[in-house]
Formats: C-alpha cells, structure tokens, sequence
C-alpha cells in the first residue's frame, strides 16, 4: 500500500521546520513588540489574550493525524489560557510547518455569542502579512483584530486585571 502523499508532505514540513525558524521569524525585538501589544490591547477589553506560536508537531502528533485546530486547544488547555475568574481567555496559536493561524476562546468570551466568521477574518489578517513575509505586522494585526473582537463582544463584566502573562509563547 502507498503512503499518502498528502500525509508524507505534510511530516517532511514539519520535521524540517525547527525552532531556527521560529526564532528567525519571531527575533527578540519582535517578541518584545507582540508582549506589548498584548498588554496595551487587554486594556481595551476585559479579555486576556495569549500568543503562541509552534515551528512544527512532533512526530507522535504526526503520526496520530492532529491537526492544527486540535493541537491549538491541547496548548490552550498547557498554557492554563482557561484560568481566568470569568473564563475570557482567548489563544492566538500559530503553526508554522502547516502556515495555520487557530483562535480558541473560553466559554467566558461573550457567552459563546461571537460568530466564527469574527475569528475567521482576524485568522486571515494574520495570514495576509505572514504569506508576506511580515511576521511582526502579523502577530500585531491579530492582536488588535482579537481585541477588537473582545471589545465588540465584552464577556459582561468589567475588567478584573491582567491575569495571564503577556509574553507570547515559542513552543
């Protein structure tokens, strides 16, 4: 039986996708700029936003077929993103290898009640200036297009502080 093209593409990508990668497209000034807007953006909202960004899966979860929106709420569930007293957490996770940008909102975010189509479009801003090579424009076009999400849809209850670090996450 042949392999699956589509399969051995796809774990060629991320085996040759290293953290290099990560650390070229993500350099400490950049990290430091998205960290910022982080903090400068959750003032707007009562929200709290994380920032994560993955070179590639490893060969277990290649192996067992995980795809990007699965591997972005097993890292919301690792970074604690859920440990907020009104359950208003929300993960901008980004997967390299497979160029897929996932958002996952707790169930605190506006009860559940903002569309798909929301997070979607601020998926593809992030996307446009990635496929443009403009990973910093990237991470904060998201950022502000997450908290501009939040500040549409606020979960109902005032701010109650920063209660996630703000320091995106390379994984």
């Amino acid at each position: 039986m042949a392999a699956n093209p589509n399969r051995l593409h796809r774990l060629l990508r991320h085996l040759l996708t290293g953290r290099w990668t990560t650390r070229k497209r993500f350099p400490a000034p950049v990290l430091a700029d998205i960290e910022a807007a982080v903090k400068r953006h959750e003032r707007l909202h009562p929200g709290e936003v994380r920032f994560a960004v993955e070179a590639g899966l490893s060969l277990p979860h290649l192996w067992a077929g995980v795809s990007p929106r699965e591997r972005a709420i097993e890292v919301f569930t690792q970074l604690r993103v859920w440990d907020t007293e009104d359950n208003n957490g929300v993960l901008i996770y980004v997967l390299l290898a497979d160029r897929d940008v996932e958002i996952v909102a707790d169930r605190g975010v506006a009860r559940g009640r903002v569309p798909q189509s929301e997070w979607d479009a601020c998926c593809r801003a992030i996307e446009k200036h990635f496929a443009a090579g403009r990973f910093g424009e990237g991470a904060l076009a998201g950022i502000e297009a997450v908290s501009g999400v939040l500040a549409r849809y606020p979960c109902g209850r005032p701010d109650v502080g920063d209660e996630l670090p703000n320091a995106p996450v390379l994984l």
